[in-house]
């Protein structure tokens, strides 16, 4: 279909900016904008009762808790392509998420790329994931981005090492270092996310191509994907990433894993973080909270599970 107005209206404000490439801007520049815009493309946030920043054997982790007691919680890796991003940019979404799931979020700060390569990112990830495994009753992955092939990964070594998850939900994952999808040659410039830019962010995170095959830095190449936890993946119709979500989403159905894929027709990376200018992100919100609220219950979720042929 085409572009969703406000996502094309979105877009025209972009071009007008005419903001440099992200290799052009010094780092911390690059972070600190990043960082400092979160709150407006979100917007009205919703509270929680609690919040609290802990060390989780060596990782920084927030927690956001709707309530006081003790419960399952949504384990969530922040997207940036694993160079940007942190508690700060995706604060807004997490809190979000929390109060509408009536569950806690455990926010991760993991080590960016450059300063901290593959598989730093992956390697903070589990170890947040295990900490959480001993202080939670029952336990989901979530992420966006570069946090959705984070999440991805995680789930294939929880399987690996016989812990349970609930769910996994993957926003517009990265799920292969290779860019030679019908997706990236369709969305390569013009709609947010460029091809040379997530060939930038692929290379600082992961500078040994050598290494890029290994499952826990393109989950698509893992050689058997049966076990791993029940899965949502959402993709945007208008994303350079779009064939790595769907391409992941049928081969867990083809494992016999559970899975739910929703493509969000119209729309462009990264618009989960943006209610405040795409209305229809708040609805794809309401979809994860609900999906991992009924995961973490233990209930069957939406009934309505599948991928298209």
């Amino acid at each position: 279909m085409p572009l969703d107005p406000q996502v094309a209206a979105y877009l025209d404000q972009l071009r007008t900016l005419n903001q440099p490439a992200p290799w052009e801007v010094p780092l911390e520049d690059l972070r600190r904008s990043y960082d400092q815009g979160a709150a407006g493309l979100f917007g009205p946030q919703e509270t929680v009762a609690w919040e609290e920043d802990v060390d989780a054997d060596g990782v920084p982790v927030r927690i956001y808790r709707p309530h006081r007691e003790e419960g399952p919680a949504i384990v969530y890796f922040h997207g940036g392509g694993w160079v940007l991003g942190g508690l700060e940019s995706h604060g807004p979404l997490c809190r979000t998420l929390s109060a509408r799931s009536s569950c806690a979020v455990v926010a991760v700060d993991y080590r960016l790329a450059p300063e901290h390569p593959y598989p730093a990112a992956v390697d903070d990830a589990w170890t947040a994931l295990t900490w959480a495994g001993g202080r939670f009753s029952r336990l989901a992955v979530a992420g966006d981005s570069a946090g959705g092939q984070l999440a991805a990964s995680i789930a294939l070594r929880a399987r690996d090492v016989g812990l349970a998850l609930a769910l996994q939900v993957l926003i517009y994952p990265a799920t292969d270092r290779s860019f030679d999808s019908a997706s990236y040659r369709e969305n390569a410039d013009g709609h947010g996310l460029t091809a040379a830019e997530m060939r930038w962010l692929w290379s600082q995170y992961v500078p040994d191509e050598a290494r890029a095959g290994e499952p826990d830095c393109s989950p698509l190449r893992a050689p058997e994907l049966a076990g791993v936890a029940p899965a949502l993946v959402l993709t945007a119709e208008y994303d350079p990433l779009r064939d790595d979500g769907e391409a992941y989403a049928r081969r867990l159905a083809d494992a016999g894993v559970a899975v739910a894929l929703r493509q969000y027709e119209g729309l462009i990376h990264g618009f989960v973080r943006m209610p405040a200018m795409i209305a229809r992100a708040s609805g794809a919100i309401d979809e994860i909270a609900d999906e991992a609220r009924s995961a973490l219950a233990g209930t069957d979720p939406s009934g309505t599970r599948g991928v298209p042929e």
